[in-house]
């Protein structure tokens, strides 16, 4: 059967304007359809726009908080609409680079609702096209609060936090993954007082609990309220806000502020991109594919990838999936994504790098580990920067010197973070790190410092 294209895109995100580009750098004839933007909630609503606000949260908190010692003795005035401007400004940007992109490999782009109306057939408005495979790749949104749904005011989204009008004098945060805690940095860096409710027992609980507890206890300092063990409760819109009764280890509290944050988790956006009739498999609100088998659905040429196949929700994940499903779609040596090798970052400050199993994770899988550690408050480069908090922690298997995980809080930690996932790619072991010359002086001497630390070896500690 002649179609119209090789290769139909549903969703121009991180996973699906990849996909498209690599197929057509591969010779193939690609369609995008994205119902929005390009670049998806990663670059317009997401990653990108969020990195701006915070790289002002940590401009804030130098003058403010490190001001004196670099010299500094005036006052510091915020122009939170500029904030806020400067970061969509970023986003737009991108957004034409990534329009030029699809100009450069002669990608098609259509802006419409697409539906997969039945194998290698998509409906957009009311014109159907057909291509040899179909991919999905339309993401996820943010989960409501059961009993609290957003109203883009009162109850917020990521989306809301990232683009308001006036800057809220408090700000309830409710979950502490890395968006809750992101944005919960930002405004309280700017002067919102800000209260974070979690309902496990530490935040971050994904990360190495030596790095939450430090977290925890950075942020702590800076002014946040940090609730962990706590449930959130009745929740109450007010005149001027909102009210939330929370359930701490030491009874029932309630908090008021200006707007509530939620954030905790995502859905998969698979209701209006499938015909019900086709019978695809959902799991949880999520796509079910074979991703030893090119991201397969369970329906003849139709693949799934990115956040709509599941967690872990990460931009730099669905990207290689995507590489991956195209290249074995069309011919080129399949290719798989290691899940054992994802890096995990927080963009706080002090940040977390993150890569591997956590120390207690290697415990319980049997391996006998040796730990280096390295504080940044003994490396030189942290010392000229005034930026002294957190360490590098290295979880090796003590037989054989395997880096197991890799694991770095401080204000470089999500740039430092990539040697160690080559390093745990190549099967670096932890002599070769530590005798690999880094150079001087750099945050990332800590990470060779780390090494050596766990041999015994570190001149510097």
């Amino acid at each position: 059967m002649a179609y119209d294209y090789d290769l139909i895109v549903i969703g121009g995100g991180p996973a699906g304007y990849a996909a498209a580009i690599r197929a057509s750098q591969m010779g193939k004839k690609a369609l995008c359809i994205e119902k929005d933007k390009l670049g998806g909630i990663c670059l317009n609503w997401g990653c990108i726009p969020t990195k701006a606000l915070l790289t002002n949260a940590h401009l804030a908190e130098m003058i403010n908080n490190h001001g004196k010692a670099f010299g500094f003795e005036g006052t510091s005035k915020w122009n939170f609409a500029q904030i806020i401007a400067r970061s969509r400004g970023v986003a737009s940007n991108l957004n034409k680079g990534i329009e030029g992109l699809f100009r450069k490999y002669k990608v098609t782009h259509i802006v419409g609702s697409a539906k997969v109306v039945a194998a290698h057939k998509v409906q957009v408005g009311d014109k159907t096209v057909t291509a040899g495979a179909v991919i999905i790749a339309t993401g996820v949104r943010p989960r409501p609060l059961p009993g609290a749904e957003y109203d883009g005011k009162a109850i917020i989204s990521y989306k809301e936090a990232m683009s308001l009008t006036v800057q809220p004098k408090s700000l309830i945060v409710i979950g502490a993954g890395p968006i809750g805690l992101e944005f919960g940095y930002f405004y309280n860096a700017l002067g919102t007082k800000v209260t974070v409710v979690e309902m496990q027992d530490r935040i971050v609980p994904g990360e190495d609990e030596e790095i939450s507890a430090t977290l925890a206890t950075s942020l702590t300092k800076r002014g946040l309220v940090i609730h962990t063990s706590t449930k959130t409760g009745k929740v109450e819109k007010t005149r001027t806000g909102v009210k939330v009764e929370i359930e701490t280890p030491k009874g029932k509290q309630v908090v008021e502020a200006d707007a509530m944050l939620v954030a905790i988790g995502v859905v998969g956006n698979v209701e209006e991109v499938l015909d019900p009739k086709l019978g695809v498999v959902i799991e949880k609100n999520h796509i079910k594919v074979d991703k030893e088998k090119g991201f397969r659905t369970n329906i003849e040429g139709l693949y799934a990838v990115g956040d709509i196949i599941g967690p872990p929700w990460l931009a730099h994940v669905a990207h290689h999936e995507a590489i991956a499903c195209v290249e074995t779609l069309f011919g080129k040596h399949p290719r798989t994504v290691d899940y054992s090798i994802i890096p995990g970052c927080t963009y706080t400050d002090p940040g977390i790098g993150s890569v591997g199993l956590t120390e207690k994770q290697a415990k319980e899988k049997g391996h006998t580990v040796r730990i280096g550690k390295f504080p940044f408050i003994a490396s030189g480069r942290a010392q000229a920067a005034d930026e002294t908090e957190g360490f590098v922690k290295l979880v090796f298997d003590a037989k054989f010197g395997e880096l197991l995980g890799a694991h770095i809080i401080g204000s470089a930690a999500t740039e430092m973070i990539s040697e160690l996932v080559m390093a745990k790619k190549l099967e670096a072991t932890e002599e070769e790190i530590m005798h690999a010359m880094h150079p001087h002086p750099t945050f990332s001497e800590a990470i060779m410092e780390a090494a050596g630390q766990g041999l015994g070896e570190s001149v510097h500690i």
